[in-house]
């Protein structure tokens, strides 16, 4: 683990940090995400892979893009996040300064980085994220969406439904601090992104409004992939629309 992180995943959470290394040499086995992006027959593979360990058969593979992104974002998110917010440290992970290497699922194994970054003590919110969503997920979201046709939502939906359990594991842990607080609130509730360009649209915003029960905000396609079934929080499961009418 990188020492940096090893206060902030001590005791069962070291499973989290540990997945993402530094250091000058790059495993051999590692693939820079810069260039799988940029080789669609390297990422088809890789999926390939993947839907052959979930045997899923067709050739439609946007259920297993969904399960394939869930994997890769669980794992990258929960280091780069607690950098970013607790500690106020960026990592360079644009995609063209981070490695990943990947299991014999096809599923992501871990990440490396050539180097550590630097603190942004006093830093907005999107300038701290920036690298991560616009120079790491938003390339790979739009490479997979290339070869899969999966919607981009369903992408950034995955990815605003992981960060929200990081969040409040962060938040436990420094007694509610009011600056991760905010990087949530902003992260997944502004609508806009703001930048030197003039402001984005925020992928990550939650557009639901009030909700009594708690639902995803698109559906993962998990329920497409053999053996598998929607889960309990699906927007789109019959038991949602049997809720409903009630």
């Amino acid at each position: 683990m990188i020492p940096l992180l090893e206060p902030l995943f001590p005791g069962e959470l070291a499973v989290h940090g540990e997945k993402l290394h530094c250091a000058d040499t790059v495993p051999p086995d590692a693939v820079r995400v810069a260039e799988l992006l940029r080789a669609p027959a390297l990422l088809a593979e890789v999926l390939e892979r993947h839907a052959h360990a979930r045997g899923a058969h067709g050739a439609d593979r946007r259920a297993v893009a969904s399960a394939w992104s869930l994997e890769y974002i669980a794992m990258l998110l929960p280091p780069v996040m607690a950098a970013a917010s607790m500690l106020q440290h960026v990592f360079p992970i644009a995609a063209e300064h981070t490695w990943v290497r990947f299991d014999a699922r096809g599923a992501p194994a871990g990440f490396h980085l050539r180097q550590l970054g630097q603190p942004r003590p006093g830093s907005g919110t999107a300038e701290r994220y920036a690298p991560l969503l616009w120079l790491h997920l938003a390339p790979l979201f739009e490479a997979l969406t290339g070869l899969t046709r999966l919607a981009p939502k369903i992408l950034w939906s995955n990815t605003a439904r992981l960060m929200e359990p990081v969040f409040d594991v962060a938040l436990a842990a420094t007694g509610g601090a009011s600056a991760i607080a905010d990087d949530r609130a902003r992260l997944l509730h502004a609508p806009v992104w703001p930048g030197a360009q003039g402001p984005r649209e925020n992928p990550l915003q939650d557009r639901r409004g009030h909700r009594a029960l708690k639902l995803h905000r698109e559906c993962c396609l998990n329920h497409l992939l053999p053996h598998e079934h929607w889960c309990d929080a699906c927007p789109l499961a019959p038991a949602q629309g049997a809720r409903t009418a009630e």
